[in-house]
């Protein structure tokens, strides 16, 4: 059956935030959606889910020619990427040409925190690089970033075992003091806002900062004891990081990320430290500095959207079977 509604491609849409973005478009019902599936996916559960839930399935990948990356866009309306950022440069090829078929919008990998500073983030050099391509390249674009995911800001409970050792340690980890402020929003909830803003004029060639709650990050660990039930228990496995520990994990991180960047295990370290020291230590990841940076508030944008709040998120992690499986590598 024929339908005027705009079609949207989705980079990534096996990923987390790729199923977040993908299920918000189907929700919203403004959309057709389709998305590039590498041929090695295609049997995967989360692929099969897509394509009954009306998710329209092209075989391919972005490292494709030229001539067959135009042909895995013909029709699309609007591209989002949501691929892994650690192959971010890999995205130019399928901009490019997007740009030559007459896509309108490109939303390029970012959904992560706010910042301007270039050589604390591996990962966020590389989404630099990528903007200014897109800017260059006069293809319509929105950039969105997230903040962090309240999924990897609450401590990890005592019983979770599922996790992880590393990821148990991060979690519980009080950085400086613990007197940051930082931008949170629920994976889940990532496509809802995205529905909302490429289909906003307001929002082409604009910045946007989807965010649900700001919360301090002592404020989080007591949070956690609280509503985790763990209470001292838990406020006992706290480890305070100084700036110069994350400093030195950042160099040891470094060390295993050059053996090969994209071993997810020898990888994550850096990555992950990179992202406290930008939080923490640099107070990036706030309302204030992604303002300063031009950003648009996606919930002034957007009041009617319910914004959920790290309390409440709180009552659902903790009733998870297993939270330390959010940290596991699928």
């Amino acid at each position: 059956m024929a339908t005027n509604k705009p079609l949207v491609l989705v980079l990534g849409a096996t990923g987390g935030t790729g199923q977040s973005i993908v299920n918000g478009l189907l929700k919203s019902g403004n959309f057709r959606v389709a998305a590039l599936v590498r041929s090695q996916s295609v049997t995967k559960a989360v692929t099969e889910k897509m394509r009954t839930s009306g998710v329209e399935i092209r075989i391919g990948d972005i490292t494709e020619d030229y001539e067959k990356l135009k042909e895995h866009l013909q029709g699309v309306d609007v591209l989002i990427s949501a691929v892994d950022a650690r192959i971010g440069n890999q995205q130019r090829d399928i901009f490019r040409a997007a740009k030559e078929v007459g896509v309108q919008r490109v939303v390029p990998s970012d959904w992560a925190t706010p910042g301007d500073t270039r050589g604390i983030r591996t990962l966020t050099d590389v989404k630099f690089d990528i903007r200014e391509y897109v800017k260059e390249l006069g293809v319509g674009y929105t950039i969105i970033d997230v903040g962090w995911w309240m999924q990897f800001y609450l401590p990890l409970p005592l019983r979770s075992t599922g996790a992880p050792e590393a990821a148990l340690s991060w979690s519980r980890s009080l950085y400086g003091g613990g007197e940051s402020k930082n931008l949170l929003t629920n994976l889940h909830h990532i496509g809802t806002w995205v529905a909302r803003i490429i289909a906003d004029p307001r929002t082409i060639n604009k910045s946007v900062i989807v965010w649900e709650d700001e919360v301090l990050h002592k404020d989080t660990q007591e949070l956690g004891a609280r509503v985790s039930g763990d209470g001292d228990a838990l406020r006992a496995k706290r480890v305070e990081v100084s700036e110069e520990e994350i400093k030195k994990q950042i160099a040891d991180g470094q060390v295993l990320y050059d053996k090969d960047p994209m071993d997810f295990k020898l990888s994550v370290s850096l990555i992950w430290f990179q992202y406290m020291y930008s939080m923490h230590f640099l107070h990036e990841n706030t309302l204030e500095n992604a303002k300063r940076l031009g950003y648009l508030d996606a919930r002034e944008l957007y009041p009617d959207i319910p914004a959920q709040s790290l309390e409440e998120y709180a009552k659902e992690f903790y009733g998870l079977p297993e939270p330390g499986l959010l940290y596991v590598r699928q």
